[in-house]
């Protein structure tokens, strides 16, 4: 059966990226009060931005998203690599196109006429979140089982470094998705077809 030209995201892809966002958004949130809990940086994070109330509150709601999160992400993986969608949407990633279209982006003149292929430079964001969302689960993983995953812990520089990993690629994750908003409200037509799918 021919896939339907007018499809630009399949069901599963809409549904996955919205789980995936919802799961992000509590995620960042309960993060920044757990954060808050210690100031390991030296700021803090104003609390009507945080999720939880109290640290107790803050890990269960951080723990319960995390589990969406790693479920939806492990099968949104599962499906890109065994379909071949991962190969054919996100490579190959040229670094002289990469450097012609972020040049073209930051003139306005970045095309987006077929939202069905990524450009070069979404392809690096794409590829960027799914690599930056690997080393969150990582790091989290050491901050939650430091015991129990000694070797990762020793890999990451032990118990504090994977800390400051985990808050830095908190902070690459949210960029990516400032960056991923702009996009959007540059091309609005973008949210429409990840809404209906057309």
């Amino acid at each position: 059966m021919a896939r339907d030209p007018s499809i630009v995201h399949p069901a599963w892809l809409r549904i996955m990226h919205w789980l995936n966002a919802i799961a992000v958004v509590l995620l960042v949130t309960s993060g920044w009060r757990i954060y808050n809990a210690t100031q390991f940086l030296g700021f803090g994070i104003p609390p009507r931005l945080t999720l939880g109330g109290w640290l107790a509150g803050a890990l269960e709601w951080h723990f319960a998203a995390m589990w969406l999160l790693f479920a939806n992400g492990l099968l949104y993986l599962a499906v890109n690599l065994f379909s071949g969608r991962l190969r054919r949407q996100f490579f190959p990633v040229p670094p002289r196109q990469v450097v012609r279209d972020i040049g073209a982006a930051l003139h306005g003149k970045l095309s987006h006429a077929d939202p069905r292929h990524y450009n070069s430079v979404q392809r690096l964001a794409y590829l960027f979140v799914m690599a930056d969302s690997i080393v969150l689960v990582l790091s989290g993983l050491v901050l939650w089982k430091s015991v129990q995953f000694p070797l990762l812990r020793e890999l990451l520089g032990g118990y504090e470094a994977a800390r400051r990993i985990h808050f830095g690629a908190m902070a690459g994750l949210c960029a990516f998705i400032v960056l991923h908003l702009v996009m959007v409200m540059l091309v609005p037509r973008t949210l429409l077809a990840m809404l209906r799918g057309r």
